[in-house]
């Protein structure tokens, strides 16, 4: 069995012997070779070349930005039957998806765990979502995306990390907490949701398209804002329509409680299991996928693809 072993050599507890023990592993049972990234978007490059190379599957070591990246370059032409599997190993600061995935949050331990289902011929095809702003190319993202506050955080921790921050879930907290008091606007919603066939939602500061549960973890604790949402439906979205302090704390707190069902309250909007929502906004603001910032935008609709990638599980 072909395989390529895609390793961001910056993922944060990534290291140069982590990754030689885990090409030894796999020495084995696979034909591996390894390809290290060395700029934003080649992790992309890679997937998809080896795409075309008829590789039997992609190994994505790294956290959610090297994962977002070979995924899209795995599906660069569409979902088919035809394209390598996708394997995950976590190595980054949060690893969402893997983690919702049920993976070992250690490389290691992963590698265990994607070595077994390899053996076993055990796969699980999952469905992932889309999104296209006008004049940009269709992008997937595996767990989530955001639009409004989420997304000015993910932007001011972006410019600390190219300063030299380390990406630390406290990094995070601390920037989310600074941002909502002397950062983002609490005074003027500028998001309407739009959904085919439905009435639209306006009036909302932010708004999270999910397409698993949960949406983010804090260190170990769930961030569980659209409980339902998961890999086999459409999308789930969670949006709320004040920022003031008192229904933000009470929002927070639900969404680290376990519970069945979505987060309740005169000031919260849910959506469960679309095909197609876009989010417009009156005046540019933040997007994200995948915690990946993608710069201001003043629409972007989000596409729910069903079975898109093959995932060694």
């Amino acid at each position: 069995m072909r395989a390529i072993l895609i390793a961001n050599p910056k993922a944060t507890s990534t290291s140069r012997r982590a990754r030689d023990i885990l090409m030894r592993a796999f020495t084995g049972d696979l034909d591996l070779v390894l390809a290290e990234t060395g700029h934003r978007g080649h992790a992309t490059e890679l997937a998809r070349q080896a795409a075309v190379n008829g590789y039997d599957v992609v190994i994505a070591l790294g956290g959610d930005g090297t994962v977002n990246e070979a995924v899209n370059g795995l599906l660069a032409d569409g979902p088919s039957p035809d394209l390598p599997a996708l394997a995950v190993l976590p190595s980054g600061s949060a690893n969402v998806f893997a983690k919702t995935l049920g993976l070992p949050a250690d490389p290691i331990g992963a590698t265990k765990s994607v070595l077994e289902a390899l053996r076993a011929g055990r796969y699980r095809t999952v469905g992932l979502g889309t999104a296209c702003h006008p004049g940009g190319a269709e992008r997937y993202f595996t767990f989530s995306a955001g639009a409004g506050l989420d997304a000015e955080v993910v932007r001011e921790v972006e410019r600390r990390r190219a300063a030299g921050a380390t990406a630390y879930t406290s990094l995070y907290v601390q920037t989310a907490i600074r941002h909502f008091f002397t950062g983002t606007d609490r005074r003027r919603p500028s998001l309407t949701l739009e959904q085919p066939g439905r009435p639209a939602k306006s009036g909302l500061f932010l708004a999270f398209i999910s397409n698993t549960s949960p949406w983010t973890y804090m260190n170990r604790i769930p961030v569980n804002p659209s409980p339902r949402a998961n890999f086999s439906r459409g999308l789930d979205v969670f949006g709320v329509r004040s920022l003031d302090v008192a229904p933000t704390l009470g929002a927070v707190a639900q969404m680290l409680t376990t519970r069945g069902r979505p987060l309740q309250g005169r000031h919260v909007v849910n959506v469960h299991d679309a095909s197609q929502v876009t989010i417009h906004a009156e005046r540019p603001i933040a997007f994200q996928l995948d915690g990946d910032y993608l710069g201001e935008q003043r629409s972007v609709t989000f596409r729910s693809v069903p079975k898109a990638v093959r995932i060694v599980i």
